[in-house]
């Protein structure tokens, strides 16, 4: 269950690195137009990606 869960969490930390690793200048503009939303458009897409993840889980476990 650990090797797991340490498993998802380094495909997870990988996918997150390319943004930088790839195109710097596109990932700072990304995250200038996130710090720009307002807070309820930002519950709303987490909300969105949380349920994302949860039917993936559910669906390939």
């Amino acid at each position: 269950m650990l090797e797991t869960f340490l498993l998802a969490m380094g495909i997870f930390l990988i996918l997150e690195g390319l943004g930088p690793l790839l195109v710097p200048n596109g990932w700072r503009k990304m995250l200038l137009e996130i710090i720009s939303q307002p807070e309820n458009q930002l519950r709303r897409i987490g909300g969105c990606l949380v349920v994302s993840g949860l039917v993936m889980v559910y669906y390939f476990a």
